[in-house]
């Protein structure tokens, strides 16, 4: 699913590449500023589900072990 562009303003940054990926970029064409914006998208987003797994770590435990003892909620309704 492709994701709305951000109504966010756009600020202007200095970053530090690797000289060769860079220049084979620009040579294909490549946006360096999107390509850049969405590699930094992809990593906020594996941070927060990593950050969010850590912090209800303890509440998926408990519910796993609860699944193990009792079973599926519902499972009478499964048609599988």
């Amino acid at each position: 699913m492709a994701k709305t562009p951000s109504k966010s303003p756009r600020k202007s940054t200095s970053m530090s590449l690797d000289a060769d990926l860079l220049a084979e970029a620009r040579a294909l064409g490549v946006n360096i500023s999107r390509a850049a914006e969405k590699g930094l998208e992809e990593a906020v987003k594996r941070e927060r589900t990593l950050a969010w797994q850590k912090e209800h770590a303890g509440a998926i435990e408990t519910f796993n072990d609860w699944i193990e003892k009792n079973g599926l909620p519902l499972a009478q309704y499964r048609k599988f």
